[in-house]
Parts: structure tokens; sequence; C-alpha cells
């Protein structure tokens, strides 16, 4: 193929995109050329594009268009190098990281080793380096060629969710009983609870809507699973911990004064379903102050107590039993949903800015 496609979207209405076609440019020295074959787009791309110009996040500077006013959305997903300039690199070779919606991009890879290889493109330079790095396949001891789609889905999540429960057994739950979760059906959520399940000295609570309810109750990883209507049934004199993965501040606020002299810690971590906006207006609220859980500073807190090898390890291996879990063929927890080509990933987007999704599904792209 000769054509570069890429998937833009309309920043100020992310339901709109629109199929760019442009002849493949020529490599230059440095360059490398890849064919991207599978990318998981899912609700949290929705959320991060609806955020994507603010400074912290930059998402749509990864891969600018060149023309205001539209974006190019980036994905987790696989490719495959075509053609390289560089050394280090062989025609072939499969990679996971951080793609564009399209068929084929440029990159201009640097520090190739083992593992794999950064973008150098200059304006990446500037942004997260996690996200401008690539891996081998063949090198990565947690992949699987038959797990590609359940990787791509859940590695960007569950790092999170690893990291999070370790933080807070860490921290010994900040001396609570229970740890309540918002927006408990959300992989990243449901991700903790699958690594805190085995804590005998800790209840964990679902909050979820009527529509989800049952899937986090067929979940089992909650010890109960209550709507957010019913929030104020839970017993107010347990040492409680309340993890935030909704960001709304109603809700919040409901938390700090049920569990007004009980609650032992408030974590924030990250908007699962708002598309819109996190409202950051200050609240009054009684007991302990919301704090940011920011999953870098526990893996470089665990990169210096355990090593980077012994922290790749444990996460590899916590990967693999929540993907073995969640496929699992009488219970499955996620099913994936495979749409192939750009205009059904239009349709796609479509579908996940309006809200209809299954939680129980996992959608993934195929531009191969």
């Amino acid at each position: 193929m000769t054509e570069l496609s890429q998937l833009q979207t309309d920043k100020s209405a992310l339901d709109h995109t629109r199929i760019v076609r442009a002849p493949l440019p020529e490599l230059q020295p440095g360059e490398a050329l890849f064919r991207i074959h599978r990318l998981a787009v899912t609700t949290n791309n929705i959320t991060y594009a609806a955020f994507g110009d603010t400074p912290h996040l930059r998402y749509w500077s990864f891969y600018p268009t060149g023309e205001d006013g539209w974006g190019h959305m980036p994905a987790w997903g696989f490719a495959e190098l075509v053609h390289s300039t560089v050394e280090g690199l062989e025609p072939g070779e499969r990679f996971y990281g951080f793609w564009p919606i399209a068929s084929h991009l440029v990159m201009q890879p640097v520090r190739i080793s083992q593992r794999g290889f950064y973008d150098g493109t200059p304006h990446r330079l500037e942004l997260v380096s996690a996200y401008n790095q690539y891996q081998r396949t063949s090198t990565d001891d947690a992949y699987r060629a038959e797990d590609e789609n359940y990787q791509m889905l859940l590695r960007p999540l569950f790092i999170t969710s690893f990291m999070l429960a370790d933080f807070l057994e860490d921290n010994d739950y900040f001396g609570a009983r229970q740890i309540v979760f918002s927006s408990a059906s959300s992989k990243t959520a449901y991700g903790t609870a699958f690594c805190l399940q085995e804590s005998p000295a800790i209840k964990l609570v679902g909050l979820t809507s009527p529509a989800n309810r049952d899937f986090v109750q067929s979940l089992g990883c909650y010890a109960q699973t209550v709507e957010y209507d019913a929030v104020e049934s839970l017993d107010p004199s347990v040492p409680t911990l309340y993890v935030d993965f909704s960001g709304n501040n109603p809700l919040r606020q409901r938390i700090h004064e049920h569990f007004r002299n009980t609650l032992v810690h408030d974590c924030y971590a990250g908007s699962a379903h708002s598309h819109d906006h996190v409202s950051t207006v200050e609240q009054t609220l009684p007991g302990p102050a919301p704090e940011s859980y920011f999953a870098p500073d526990q893996i470089r807190k665990r990169n210096a107590d355990w090593g980077p090898a012994e922290v790749t390890r444990r996460f590899n291996e916590a990967q693999l039993a929540f993907i073995r879990r969640v496929q699992e063929d009488e219970t499955p927890w996620l099913q994936v949903r495979e749409h192939a080509g750009l205009e059904a990933t239009r349709e796609l987007i479509k579908t996940l800015c309006a809200g209809n999704i299954n939680p129980r599904d996992g959608h993934v792209v195929r531009l191969d």
C-alpha cells in the first residue's frame, strides 16, 4: 500500500470525524515506517480527547494534523516495521505502543535497545516520555500473540490499577476497614479491586449506576454493590477509604458528609466516565481533603524499593492473571468487539461519544 490514511477528529465535536488520505512520504535518514495493525479505542480515548489541549495532558500534541480545530487521536496497540533507515530495527518486527488512528506512521527511532526504542521526533521530546516508548513484542515477557486484544485494552489501565492497589496496601489502607470505589464498572476500578480481593482485612464496595449494577455485581471482586442513590445506606461508623474514579463533586460531597467522622482518606484516581468537564471548583468538605494519586510516583518508589526488574516481573505476573480472569469462558468480565477499517472506527467513536457502551465490551479496531 502506498497511501497513508488517517482518521482525524473535530476537537469541537468529538463524534465528528473525517478520513484524510495522502501519498506515503519518502523516508529520510533516521526515519522508519510502521504499518499500524490494531488499536484499542475506548471510552478513555474520548475522555482524554475532551481534555486534549490542557497543558498537563496535551493529548492532541502527539500527532498534530497541522490544521486548527482538527486532532489526530492516539490509541494503544500494535504495529509492524515496514522499512527503516536506522540500524537495530528489522522489517517485520512488531511493536506495542501509542499510535495514531491511521494506516501508517513515520517515526524517528532513538535510544534503540533490546527492549525497543523511543520516538525522537522533535515535537514529542517535550511530551511525557512513557507515551514515546515502543516495546518489541519479541522481548516482552508478558506478551502473548493470542492476547493482543486484551493486552492493548487492559495494559494501559492495569498499570494504574496495579500500582494503586500497591499504594493502598503500602499505606496499610490508611487505617480503613472498607474501600468504596466510584465508577466501579470501569476497567481501572475493577482492576484495582482484582488486585486487592485477596486481602481479608478490607471490604471492597463498588458504587455504580442502576444500569451497570448487574454487571458490577457479576464481577465478584466487590463484596457489596451499591447504587449511587443508596450511598447513605452504608454503615457510617466503619473507617472508610474512598477511591474516586468518577470525578463527581456532588457524590464526593455526599461521601464526606456520610462518613463525616470515619473517612480516613479520599484518593482521587481520575475521571472514568466524564467526557465534558471534571469540576475543579473548591469544595468545603468534612474530613480529609482529596489527594490525587499519580501512578509514576508509586512506580518510582517501588523501583527504589525492589528494583525495576522486580517491579516489571510483579506487574507482568499480575497482568497475565488479570487477562486470564477477564476472558474466563463461563463468566467473562470482558468481551472483545472487533471493528474493521477506518469507516467502522468512525461509527465506533460516535457510539463511544454517545455513551452507548456495554461495560462488558472492549472495542478493538483492525486496520490490517
